[in-house]
């Protein structure tokens, strides 16, 4: 179960900040953010090596896009597309509006089920496809909100309903200042829900080989700040233990 929490202010200096914690198989092979793709030279991106696709990315023209994988659905399938190229394919796009109606028109029968945000920073949207039929698209809310493996905002997950009102009542980040404390702290934090304690943990490891293998933060400038750079920062391993550095753009 991957993590992407979302702070939509529309009106602040920086409209657009993601937070995302990236779960995984510890072996599956990846690289770090960077421009991997010769066809693709705007995007900035981690690289899955298995399938050639991404997790969480961002463009030159300011859209960000990030996917997970759905309840029971970890892992590819031999008979659909990888999840990763939902990403790249969103990102191929100059606004959230514009990628966010792209994939919706997409055939969900070809991806095993997955939840994408995608945002710029003017407009969010969460899409999630269940593996067959529609994909549907809905605009996300201003304020703060989270993804996990379930529907957005449902404290049916146990990391949801433990780490959501963390993030809400945590000191906003003030990318300018490049403080991120608070938030860092939290997606480092291995803290769960009582007896569900590595369901609800923000930060896991398991004893069959999957675990928490990166975390990143994103912050997106307002058009009125024309002189301001998107901010992609980059743990390249478990939060609390690899230190977060600024991603190149």
């Amino acid at each position: 179960m991957c993590t992407l929490v979302i702070l939509r202010r529309p009106e602040a200096r920086w409209p657009l900040m993601l937070a995302a914690n990236r779960d995984e198989m510890l072996d599956r092979p990846w690289r770090p953010p960077g421009r991997h793709w010769p066809d693709r030279p705007e995007v900035v991106a981690g690289q899955d090596e298995l399938a050639g696709g991404t997790w969480l990315g961002l463009n030159d023209f300011g859209v960000a896009a990030g996917v997970l994988n759905r309840i029971g659905s970890l892992g590819p399938a031999t008979d659909k597309r990888s999840r990763g190229e939902l990403v790249l394919e969103a990102l191929d796009h100059a606004d959230a509006a514009a990628a966010a109606a792209a994939l919706g028109a997409l055939d969900g029968d070809a991806y095993r089920a997955f939840n994408l945000v995608v945002a710029d920073n003017r407009d969010a949207f969460w899409l999630h496809g269940l593996g067959s039929g529609q994909v549907e698209v809905i605009p996300v809310p201003e304020g703060l909100h989270m993804v996990t493996a379930h529907d957005m905002d449902d404290e049916g997950s146990a990391r949801i309903r433990v780490h959501q009102p963390r993030f809400a009542s945590a000191p906003t980040p003030d990318p300018e200042a490049g403080d991120w404390g608070a938030w860092e702290a939290i997606l480092a934090s291995t803290e769960g829900d009582g007896d569900n304690e590595r369901e609800g943990a923000m930060n896991i490891f398991t004893d069959w080989g999957f675990g928490t293998v990166s975390s990143s933060l994103i912050a997106l400038p307002s058009a009125e700040l024309p002189d301001r750079k998107a901010i992609f920062r980059f743990a390249p391993g478990r939060p609390g233990e690899a230190a977060y550095a600024d991603i190149a753009l």
